[in-house]
């Protein structure tokens, strides 16, 4: 059991905002019983996801992630402030898409063995996991019959939040997982320009899904229709 002098004032910070934050948001009745089940399922599924990038490095001769104590599942060490906690639920009070994201997992791709070729592997670890506990949730939907209905809720949600992960992630753009494929091929000649393009990559994305979230449907809704089908579950 861990000890009350193991607990960090900023891990105290950090579950305060979160709580204060839940219960501004469900007085608000932005957060229901259903909001919380996709909570409950998202935020172990995001954990994985970038865990599995500092495993996958850390096999390939990489150890920041271990030395950053980043290889573990609390999801304290996780958290991003402003992506984990400030901007859901700013986007959930205003009625908007609840994206976020949590703090990437630390990766010096020059400590890896094979740089050029593992760097894509372990950027792509993280949506691979997300296929695996999508396919997992599938195939205990569709051999388990009879289960609770609470169970199944779960396992459902599960499913199709790890498939909307895999997909949004596998997304060529920077700075999502897909994009270390177009780094992996791109000429030389156009690093500079690529350079600058990926530092504003993630303040143009989240703008790209909260003004054109019609563009991910087109993307998404054949994926969750064919995890539906997986999980033996009517389209």
């Amino acid at each position: 059991m861990a000890s009350l002098r193991n607990i960090r004032p900023g891990h105290v910070a950090l579950g305060a905002i979160g709580i204060g934050l839940a219960i501004l948001l469900w007085e608000r009745g932005s957060i229901g019983v259903g909001a919380l089940l996709l909570l409950a399922c998202a935020v172990p599924s995001i954990i994985l996801h970038e865990v599995s990038h500092g495993v996958v490095a850390l096999a390939f001769g990489d150890d920041t992630a271990k030395r950053a104590r980043r290889l573990t599942l609390n999801p304290l060490r996780h958290i991003d402030p402003i992506g984990t906690l400030l901007l859901p639920a700013l986007l959930a009070l205003a009625h908007l898409p609840a994206i976020g994201y949590a703090k990437p997992v630390p990766v010096n791709v020059s400590r890896l063995r094979r740089p050029r070729n593992q760097a894509v592997l372990v950027s792509l670890a993280g949506p691979a996991t997300n296929i695996v506990i999508a396919a997992i949730a599938a195939l205990v939907l569709r051999s388990t019959h009879h289960l609770p209905f609470v169970a199944s809720e779960v396992l459902y949600i599960l499913g199709v939040v790890n498939t909307l992960l895999a997909v949004f992630n596998l997304i060529p753009l920077p700075p999502l997982d897909g994009s270390a494929v177009v780094e992996r091929f791109l000429p030389a000649r156009m690093w500079p320009g690529y350079l600058r393009l990926r530092q504003l990559a993630l303040p143009v994305l989240i703008v790209l899904v909260l003004l054109l979230p019609g563009g991910l449907r087109v993307i998404m809704n054949p994926a969750i229709t064919l995890w539906q089908h997986a999980a033996g579950i009517p389209a």
